[in-house]
């Protein structure tokens, strides 16, 4: 791996941290395509399956590429161990499902993504896992759910899409009280806005997909967590149910970490000024946006996250029929389920991402049938604007 200086700051790490050269000393890093490893003979091979992790012998298990991502998001993290998976769903399922068995107790917010909400009411339980969902803006209700044992918490901070906010301190301090590990999907803030680990939590896991890779390239995953964690709950599950990233994918978020900090800075200075003209605009019910003082959590955002991000819910007027109208007369701003991109994307979640909730479910979680989320991109901020403007126009 590199020998970079031990203060190096993060900018340099995103650049060079974790590179690992080959004999021909490329300037960018390699990427390993290939399966498998050789060796010199009966006795290396071997050795090497004794399992030391002192050379590659497989690449569902490792790889040069993969591992070079891993090391620098690891970096970046602040953690002692990262694992990269072939999605953010597979980073999620992996980080649960190996260390969780029949009868252990898991509590979670219930603002999740779709597809965590699955894992979490519907695959989990079939094992039988005991799951409670709760509501991650209260306190007192992450008090009464954590007074008696449990395993895990899983929560993500912000939430898909209504980006309600959980006091990460407060509630690692709840889970470890109840013997529970905390488990904290950080895909929102990104590594760089919010510090998951610093504020108590064991694991952290995000989808490489969106800010990482940040141009809707590819698909990608990441567990970063402890030595311990590692050894004693996700190695080995890692290894024996395989969902490993590619050597190309791994090459490609290598390269978008590298301008991770410069894209990040600029997708929230746009989504802050984006959300300030939608915070007032008359064909706008109600704008969500951590960085606003409107937002209810405004005072948690500014104490646990160094900007608001770069996505923003908000309720349109005209009901599902006025978000569509609006959606549709769209220019600049792209339809899509994605986030995090170079390009402004925007989503109707309750018809999208969160579709198969029952209407009780979706109200509860405040999926208003107008509302619609919007990753702000890196187009100039005034044509998003502008955009936003006249599409509004049509509600």
């Amino acid at each position: 791996m590199s020998a970079l200086p031990e203060n190096a700051r993060l900018s340099t790490q995103l650049v060079h941290g974790g590179t690992l050269r080959s004999q021909n000393l490329e300037t960018s890093e390699a990427i390993y395509m290939t399966s498998g490893y050789v060796y010199g003979s009966a006795e290396e091979a071997e050795a090497a399956f004794a399992n030391d992790g002192s050379r590659f012998v497989y690449s569902r298990y490792a790889n040069p590429t993969v591992a070079m991502f891993e090391e620098r998001l690891r970096l970046i993290e602040g953690a002692e161990v990262c694992r990269a998976t072939a999605s953010g769903m597979a980073a999620v399922f992996a980080a649960l499902a190996c260390q969780l068995k029949a009868g252990d107790r898991l509590v979670a917010s219930r603002a999740l993504f779709g597809s965590c909400l699955h894992i979490v009411n519907t695959v989990l339980p079939r094992y039988g896992i005991r799951t409670e969902l709760v509501d991650g803006r209260d306190l007192a209700a992450w008090q009464r759910r954590l007074a008696e044992p449990a395993k895990a918490v899983f929560l993500e901070t912000p939430s898909n899409p209504t980006l309600e906010l959980i006091d990460l301190k407060a509630v690692a301090e709840l889970a470890h009280g109840a013997g529970a590990l905390l488990v904290v999907d950080n895909v929102f803030a990104t590594p760089l806005l919010q510090k998951p680990l610093a504020l108590g939590a064991d694991v952290v896991v995000y989808s490489a997909t969106k800010h990482i890779d940040g141009q809707g390239r590819s698909l990608g995953g990441a567990i970063l967590c402890s030595k311990s964690f590692m050894t004693d709950h996700l190695a080995q599950f890692l290894r024996h149910t395989g969902p490993a990233l590619s050597p190309f994918n791994a090459w490609l978020m290598l390269k978008g970490l590298e301008t991770l900090s410069l894209r990040v800075q600029q997708h929230c200075r746009n989504a802050l000024e984006v959300a300030a003209f939608l915070d007032k605009h008359p064909k706008v019910e109600r704008a969500l946006y951590p960085g606003l003082e409107s937002h209810p959590q405004h005072a948690l955002a500014q104490r646990q996250m160094a900007a608001g991000g770069n996505l923003v819910a908000f309720i349109t007027t005209g009901g599902k029929s006025g978000a569509f109208r609006f959606q549709n007369a769209l220019r600049i701003v792209k339809i899509s389920n994605n986030l995090g991109d170079a390009k402004s994307l925007i989503t109707h979640p309750a018809t999208t991402t969160h579709q198969r909730l029952s209407p009780e479910e979706k109200q509860a979680l405040g999926i208003d049938p107008a509302l619609v989320r919007l990753s702000v991109g890196l187009e100039d901020p005034a044509d998003v604007i502008e955009d936003l403007d006249r599409a509004l126009a049509a509600v």
